[in-house]
């Protein structure tokens, strides 16, 4: 149910849980209209070196997570996964396909693959094509990688007739802007979109953050402004931003509590006037999966 009643100005609710997304408790059943995230890429070399011990605790994340999601999802919603496969110790992991299997195991529909495509010039990992140039000979070819997936899933199907039982105001808030859906080749299934660059005092510093604008186009694309959109590896917050400013609400899971003034600085960056609720689980160190969890809340209010 949207929890919005036309109102010119929407404020909106955002809470953000310190915890484990493969226990999702504090959302009910069937309540969230969105979810847009990006999973630690497995033991990224930048990023999260050795953060899993090997793939399979990787994929056990994925598994034990996919199926918590499908119970928070409401039917015919969709979820969406920035991710890629990744190049480890010279050992490449098919991420892609095996988190689409996760899902798919966890009774989602493939709707759609999306290639994000990042700047030629900006390679972050080793340039891998410098073999190569070093050797031209056959079998030495390794192409630089310029680009991530964004996997689109669904579950079940969209019952369309829900629309037609929105307020007018609302269907109008929620309206694409059909010259960015053509002009920026929304249309499409390869997204060019420069990625976020570790420059400077960014809020992003030592994050593994999307650019706002993948986020941006999916909230668009596949929700309703007043609904919920969920981030289950929340990070620096740039979905919960991004939902702020589109007049959704959110909710987002992180494990690490010290990103809480991070969030906290990038939501009071977005335009809109929310409600922001950051809680943290007790204990959930020396017991990952306990359904006892006690929760501590802090609230702050924002009004931009």
């Amino acid at each position: 149910m949207l929890n919005v009643q036309g109102q010119r100005n929407l404020s909106t609710k955002h809470r953000v849980i310190f915890g484990d997304c493969r226990s999702m408790k504090e959302i009910s059943d069937e309540s969230i209209h969105l979810m847009v995230t990006s999973p630690p890429y497995y033991n990224a070399p930048f990023d999260y070196p050795d953060l899993f011990k090997d793939y399979n605790a990787y994929l056990d994340l994925l598994r034990e997570f996919s199926s918590e999601l499908y119970r928070v999802l409401a039917p015919g919603r969709v979820a969406c996964f920035v991710t890629d496969d990744m190049l480890v110790k010279g050992e490449k992991f098919p991420v892609v396909a095996d988190t689409t299997r996760a899902m798919i195991d966890a009774g989602f529909r493939y709707r759609d693959r999306i290639s994000w495509v990042k700047p030629k010039g900006y390679v972050r990992i080793s340039r891998r094509s410098g073999v190569l140039l070093q050797h031209p000979y056959p079998m030495y070819y390794y192409p630089d990688n310029i680009q991530e997936s964004i996997l689109v899933f669904q579950k079940g199907r969209f019952d369309y007739s829900y629309t037609k039982k929105l307020p007018p105001e609302i269907k109008e808030r929620s309206r694409i802007d059909l010259d960015k859906y053509k002009g920026e080749d929304w249309y499409l299934t390869v997204w060019n979109i420069t990625n976020v660059l570790p420059l400077g005092e960014r809020l992003e510093k030592g994050v593994a953050a999307f650019p706002e604008e993948i986020p941006r186009r999916l909230v668009k694309l596949f929700s309703y402004y007043g609904e919920t959109v969920l981030d289950p590896f929340l990070g620096s917050g740039t979905t919960t931003k991004v939902a702020k400013e589109l007049g959704r609400n959110s909710w987002g899971y992180e494990t690490n509590s010290s990103l809480k003034t991070v969030i906290s600085k990038k939501l009071d960056r977005a335009p809109g006037r929310s409600h922001i609720v950051f809680s943290e689980r007790k204990g959930q160190s020396s017991d990952r999966h306990s359904r006892r969890r006690r929760v501590a809340n802090v609230s702050s209010l924002t009004n931009r």
